[in-house]
């Protein structure tokens, strides 16, 4: 009875142990876990496991080239839509300032280029270079990994490669991206750069972002100065003698100036015509963008990105405060110690081993 109680007690701890054993995927040491985890942190290299988590397959050959293709047809039509402004305020603008004075034109020009020749470079650089892909790291085999190695790693799902914390994968550009805050098109309905906006282009879709409301608050308001002098004369004796008869009316009143303008807008020119779509869309867009650049700039400020805001793990960012925006600008010291002294926040954002905690 003795000896049949310890086989039975050795193989009850023996099914124990093979039911909790399991293995780290970044540096393969085998753990026994007293009870089981869906997600367990290796106590050398610091990577996260998770179980329930299985491999899922990546999407076909063809599904990639189609998303390829259709975000470079988003480039191309926004790069046609960006030079036809330019063009179409070259035509329909300068030959007004011109007139007013050769230096008024010398100016405009070279602030119409500055501006021209930034949106241009800032957009090239967010829709084709790359969003950041995590670094190389070496994982697998214990004895080339060292302690804490892979602290807060996870492993992709997707690409089976090691993922830092503050990393997600893109489905569209087949890749892991650190900080990465979104891809367009999905989010952007006006700016669409047919990429991932990550650590590596981040700062250059802000500065494209930043040149576009600068560029259409300009366009705006030289549009509409050059409509002011393009504009036929206004036909105003039908208005002035319905008020003159009748008691003025709010809405009689407006009636009355929306028929004049209507009327005398069906005698403007080609370049007329021009400059009334450059004035509404340019104001559209800066409407849109501004939007969409102050959500950045919030983001930059509370330290997390877009895909980080909807997700239940925040990890690698400190407090929210000015000094994030400061940081992200390069600004010098100086002025992050401006903000420091006047009471603003001093939280930024950190690198991984920086923020995450070590674990034994």
């Amino acid at each position: 009875m003795g000896e049949e109680q310890t086989v039975q007690e050795e193989s009850n701890m023996a099914s124990v142990s093979e039911e909790c054993q399991v293995s780290c995927w970044g540096c393969g040491l085998r753990l026994i876990l007293s009870t089981y985890s869906p997600s367990f942190k290796c106590g050398w290299c610091g990577a996260i496991t998770q179980t329930d988590l299985a491999p899922r397959k990546a999407d076909s050959r063809c599904f990639s080239h189609w998303r390829r293709v259709r975000d470079r047809f988003f480039v191309s039509i926004l790069m046609f839509f960006i030079l036809f402004i330019i063009s179409a305020g070259v035509w329909a603008v300068y030959p007004i300032v011109f007139s007013i004075s050769t230096f008024c034109g010398i100016f405009h020009i070279t602030l119409t280029t500055i501006l021209s020749i930034t949106t241009i470079s800032t957009f090239c650089m967010a829709a084709f270079r790359s969003p950041g892909a995590p670094p190389t790291i070496v994982w697998g085999s214990y004895p080339i990994v060292e302690k804490n190695d892979l602290n807060d790693y996870t492993l992709c799902v997707y690409c089976s490669k090691p993922k830092p914390p503050r990393a997600h994968h893109c489905r569209s550009c087949k890749m892991c991206v650190m900080d990465m805050d979104h891809h367009c098109p999905f989010v952007c309905l006006l700016i669409l750069i047919g990429n991932c906006v990550g650590a590596a282009n981040n700062h250059a879709f802000i500065l494209f972002l930043i040149s576009v409301v600068i560029s259409c608050m300009y366009v705006t308001i030289m549009a509409i100065y050059s409509g002011y002098r393009v504009w036929p004369p206004l036909d105003l004796s039908d208005l002035t003698t319905s008020v003159s008869l009748h008691s003025v009316n709010i809405t009689s009143l407006l009636g009355g100036i929306f028929a004049t303008l209507a009327r005398s807008a069906l005698l403007l020119s080609a370049r007329g015509l021009i400059l009334v779509y450059l004035a509404f869309a340019s104001f559209a867009v800066e409407i849109g963008i501004g939007v969409l650049l102050w959500q950045q700039l919030s983001y930059i400020y509370d330290g997390v990105t877009y895909v980080n805001s909807i997700s239940s793990m925040n990890v690698g960012y400190t407090e929210r405060g000015w000094n994030n925006v400061v940081r992200f600008f390069g600004c010098p010291y100086s002025i992050s110690r401006l903000f420091r002294f006047c009471g603003y926040g001093n939280g930024v954002k950190l690198q991984d081993g920086d923020s995450s905690s070590k674990t034994a």
